[in-house]
């Protein structure tokens, strides 16, 4: 048995009677043809200790149960005969049912037994409704009557007691919100990992985040989520083996009466009977009726669709995974992240705006033996019955008077985002009343703003010009600084993306000069309590040492203008330059280095794409730069968008090519207040 280590005593002090080992269930998993959380009803039954001595006598229990009552390949007339010879069989199985309007009676079916017309009372169908739609898996009583077996197209075998495998303790949020007080918020995102099987220790930050965004359909009504990235990476397991509340639908038609309703009986669809609906391959989808998808859209939008006259509302999320076959960079150069979909879905912005985030599956490792935890997690069925049960909440009030969301978010965005926020931190804290630190609330704000933001630049690439600002950015606190989230796929740290900097932060290029090529470089500054300019890099280069000395003292002697009423001599500022090309002195780059002290000190960032040139004597005036054609092409070739230059460059530039010209905006300052204020987001 692997040793228990400080989470599993953790959660054994506080959980007792609702863990079980992971190791566990996929032993019985594997050998019975039940789900996950079939097999952890039982073990959570009869194993639910630390105890070694009363895990191994449940394990008696729990093997026994599930030999007699699992219906493997092969063994259906056996268990026929004992209904037949014992007048009942005690089975579990996937039970569904159906109105036989000839004989205007329920029958039901168990795929198990390969039985299609069983008997049952409309009683317990009206009491179970689910089995009218995708079914659910329960412990069922099956009885067998002689005398019926004689009449012609008699029904010999009924039902007469069934218990849905789910659990039945109401009072599970405060068992839950009670133990989460006794973990760190890390230790509660490992748990809430080992909840679901998997072992986090190898795990990095983003795969951690992807496996928390995948529960937030269990917990947030009406949640749309695209999941698509390579095979093998568990995608459908957690619809299709944790909760009874999700139901999963493999490739094929989707009928628009089994998933919302049937207008001949009335009978309300799968968006009703369940939390999570799961379309598995989804490219291969495709509804029995034109109008499917349009219903779908209506759906996903409004949490309604109509049955005639009738308006009907469900609060089922819509969950769709398929399998990405290209590397995401090749995709996006050859098209969207939405092309794995189905064709009348792949190009529909409207479509692509009803969905409030698209998970990178790509940032998920594919499911191997390492990645499956051996520790102590909570039981299936009651995770599941704490997650339905917190979908009656929602958290997006925490955001208010705490957060403001940047201008590039439409109100559709908003409300995406929101709705992950919200499903998130329901996930971390499972009580409203709990208090959500800024740090945690920062974390989901992120992660809801990329899975937003990555849909939102999906539908730019389509071609549609409403899309085209995505530079989605927060702010915590009526303070506090403006900060921007991006996609890490459609740019690395390392280039020039079209993304604001952090305050502080500037891409400059250095003219050369002795000998030295011009280069890119990026100057980054970070401002605290104290004083003077310290540079971070070692050695400091001299030529940048010399351009840092400059920028201080012009910010000393030109504070009023650059930076209003804060006085620079009363902060710190820590420098760093980074180099990105052969060239490393940093030679004449204090304009630039100039900003970067001045954004950093405003909490302002500069625009995204923009390289910012030249260099600022002691008093002031601006020195010419003897190569600004050169400084051009290179901007240009390193993927900057704008280039701010000295006003006496103008002339010189005649000289840059009509191709040059036309692929970069080149704009002029004539001082540093000029520069700062042509260079700093509006």
């Amino acid at each position: 048995m692997t040793e228990l280590d400080q989470l599993d005593h953790t959660a054994a002090a506080c959980l007792d009677g609702y863990l079980v080992r992971k190791d566990l269930v996929r032993t019985f998993s594997r050998q019975f043809p039940v789900p996950t959380y079939v097999v952890e009803f039982l073990l959570g039954r009869y194993c639910a200790s630390i105890d070694p001595a009363e895990i191994e006598e449940g394990l008696a229990i729990v093997e026994r149960q599930l030999k007699s009552r699992t219906v493997k390949a092969g063994e259906e007339e056996l268990f026929k005969s004992r209904a037949r010879e014992n007048g009942e069989v005690k089975i579990i199985d996937l039970i569904t049912a159906r109105l036989d309007p000839k004989t205007d009676s329920y029958v039901a079916t168990l795929p198990s037994l390969q039985l299609t017309d069983v008997r049952i009372s409309a009683d317990l169908v009206n009491e179970h409704e689910r089995m009218l739609t995708g079914g659910f898996y329960a412990e069922l009583t099956l009885t067998y009557d002689a005398a019926i077996a004689q009449e012609t197209k008699g029904r010999p075998f009924g039902i007469e007691v069934l218990r849905e495998i789910q659990l039945s303790t109401r009072d599970v949020l405060n068992i839950l919100t009670n133990a989460r007080t006794k973990f760190t918020t890390e230790e509660w995102k490992d748990f809430l990992l080992r909840s679901i099987g998997i072992e986090p220790v190898t795990l990095s930050e983003r795969a951690k985040n992807a496996f928390l965004l995948r529960m937030v359909p269990f917990v947030e009504r009406n949640y749309n989520i695209v999941e698509l990235g390579p095979r093998g990476t568990g995608k459908s397991h957690l619809f299709q083996q944790i909760s009874p509340y999700a139901h999963l639908i493999s490739g094929g038609k989707a009928t628009v009466a089994r998933m919302f309703v049937n207008n001949n009986t009335g009978q309300r669809g799968l968006v009703c009977q369940y939390d999570v609906v799961c379309f598995d391959e989804v490219s291969g989808i495709s509804f029995d009726q034109k109008d499917g998808v349009n219903i779908m859209k209506g759906y996903m939008e409004s949490g309604e669709f109509s049955r005639g006259k009738e308006s009907i509302r469900a609060d089922g999320s819509i969950v769709l995974v398929g399998n990405f076959e290209v590397d995401v960079e090749h995709q996006q150069r050859i098209g969207h992240l939405f092309g794995p979909m189905p064709q009348e879905m792949r190009d529909d912005t409207a479509f692509m705006d009803r969905i409030h985030a698209y998970l990178p599956g790509w940032d998920v490792p594919k499911i191997h033996k390492e990645l499956l935890t051996d520790h102590f997690g909570l039981v299936s069925d009651f995770l599941s019955e704490c997650w339905t049960q917190i979908r009656n909440q929602s958290r997006v009030s925490i955001l208010q008077n705490r957060v403001f969301f940047g201008g590039a978010l439409s109100g559709r965005d908003t409300n995406a985002v929101n709705k992950t926020v919200s499903g998130l931190i329901k996930l971390l804290y499972p009580s409203s009343e709990m208090e959500v630190p800024d740090e945690d609330l920062e974390w989901a704000i992120r992660i809801a703003m990329e899975s937003r933001r990555r849909v939102k630049e999906q539908q730019k690439r389509v071609g549609a010009a409403e899309y085209r600002n995505t530079h989605f950015s927060y702010v915590i606190g009526a303070d506090g600084i403006e900060k921007f989230v991006s996609t890490p796929e459609l740019q690395s740290e390392n280039s020039i993306g079209s993304d604001p900097l952090e305050p502080g932060q500037v891409w400059t290029i250095s003219p050369g000069g002795n000998e030295e090529h011009p280069g890119l470089y990026r100057i980054e500054v970070n401002e605290g309590p104290g004083s003077g300019v310290k540079i971070l890099n070692k050695p400091v280069p001299p030529a940048f040492r010399e351009s840092m000395g400059y920028a201080e003292q012009n910010l000393y002697s030109r504070a009023m203008q650059l930076v209003g009423d804060k006085d620079p001599r009363h902060h710190e500022f820590t420098v760093q330059l980074r180099a990105f090309d052969a060239a490393k002195s940093g030679t004449k780059v204090s304009i630039a280095g100039l900003i970067a002290l001045c954004t950093s000190l405003l909490k302002k960032s500069v625009r995204g794409g923009l390289i910012i040139v030249g260099e600022i004597a002691l008093g002031g005036s601006i020195e010419p730069i003897h190569n600004p054609v050169t400084l051009a092409e290179i901007a240009v070739e390193k993927g900057a968008t704008a280039l701010l230059m000295p006003v006496t460059c103008r002339r010189q530039l005649l000289d840059l090519s009509d191709d040059m010209a036309t692929k970069i905006d080149i704009q002029f300052y004539s001082d540093a207040r000029d520069a700062l204020l042509k260079a700093m987001v509006e």
